[in-house]
């Protein structure tokens, strides 16, 4: 009975957020598993050494933890990669937790409208058969970092929008990334339409942000993402 509820509220996120997964392997190899696709990240290109990067972070539904991965790319020249916590074994609970941190590159240089999906596929955070239960929101001891994530939706003109560490926290790194939703990458005249930066003062970041009418015709979102140190 257990296993079916737990299959039952599987099915329940599934319908609520996630579309079809394609040809995508996220969930290979899970008997539960609920995929959860993310919008098309706008990867920054470039000939300066090193290359820039762009990262995304997915989450899972409450309960459960990233169990697969996998991404659409719209150029061979991408690289994606994603971030994995120490541990042994090398398994869901231990490399990962509720959500997963995505980082792209193109290694070839200028890639005209370059972009990736990501892809997880979440599987129950507890009494998912045999599997030894683990904590997924609670970081491993020692772990010296916390991210925050804000995710903000585009409508045309100009916004700005500020973020901080939280009380106690400073400031590691900041970055953000710009995502276009839908089954298709967006096009160049989308990515043009979107013009984001930000800067950091006194440990507080400021994301500027200019979108285009082409933003109307499709869900469109900036990223912010800080990396924090210390705090309780």
């Amino acid at each position: 009975m257990k296993l079916l509820a737990i299959a039952a509220v599987a099915a329940a996120v599934l319908a609520v957020l996630a579309g079809p997964a394609g040809a995508t392997n996220e969930c290979r190899g899970f008997q539960i598993c609920v995929p959860v696709a993310g919008p098309w990240v706008v990867v920054p290109t470039a000939r300066t050494v090193p290359r820039p990067i762009v990262q995304y972070q997915l989450a899972c539904p409450k309960g459960f933890i990233v169990g697969g991965l996998d991404a659409e790319l719209t150029d061979r020249d991408l690289d994606v990669t994603f971030e994995a916590q120490l541990g042994s074994p090398v398994n869901p609970g231990v490399s990962t937790r509720d959500a997963a941190l995505f980082t792209g590159r193109a290694v070839a240089g200028p890639v005209r409208a370059a972009s990736f999906r990501p892809h997880i596929g979440c599987i129950p955070a507890a009494g998912g058969g045999g599997r030894i239960p683990t904590v997924a929101h609670i970081a491993p001891p020692g772990h010296p970092s916390a991210r925050h994530v804000w995710t903000v939706r585009v409508h045309p003109g100009a916004h700005v929008v500020r973020k901080t560490c939280g009380g106690g926290e400073s400031l590691v790194s900041a970055s953000h990334a710009v995502g276009f939703y839908g089954t298709t990458p967006p096009t160049a005249g989308q990515i043009a339409a979107v013009h984001a930066s930000h800067a950091v003062r006194n440990g507080r970041v400021t994301v500027s942000i200019r979108a285009g009418a082409a933003v109307s015709r499709v869900r469109t979102v900036v990223q912010i993402l800080l990396t924090c140190a210390g705090g309780t």
